[in-house]
């Protein structure tokens, strides 16, 4: 049983122009943001569909791109330190906002793990 409410594929595509811009937004290791609540449309076969993947104000950062059907770029966003089971999540342009600039582009995931270590420790101390 799908909850009506639930933005399924066809539903999110449908209302966009189907053809994401050249350049991307976001750039690898770039500290974002969710916009709205992440709920798995079908694309997540390891839960059912509706369910919430991540809430709304999560931060994360991209840990890569890639395309689906060829012309909508998805994120992969590694959300740390939530509560969900979930902690990596594919996400469209339209549902991030940058919380730093893209200085941090291009660098390898052990640099960006390392990176973020870094920052956790320096808050708390």
């Amino acid at each position: 049983m799908v909850d009506p409410n639930t933005k399924l594929h066809d539903s999110i595509t449908a209302t966009r122009s189907g053809h994401d811009e050249e350049k991307a937004k976001f750039s690898v290791g770039q500290k974002v943001k969710l916009l709205e609540d992440i709920v798995n449309d079908g694309t997540y076969p390891h839960s059912p569909i509706g369910t919430l993947m991540m809430p709304k104000g999560s931060v994360g950062y991209i840990k890569d791109m890639g395309d689906f059907l060829q012309v909508i770029r998805v994120y992969e966003v590694h959300f740390l330190g939530t509560q969900m089971d979930i902690e990596v999540v594919g996400c469209r342009e339209h549902e991030l906002e940058a919380l730093e600039d893209a200085s941090m582009a291009d660098i390898s995931e052990g640099e960006l793990f390392k990176k973020i270590i870094e920052q956790k420790r320096a808050k708390k101390a």
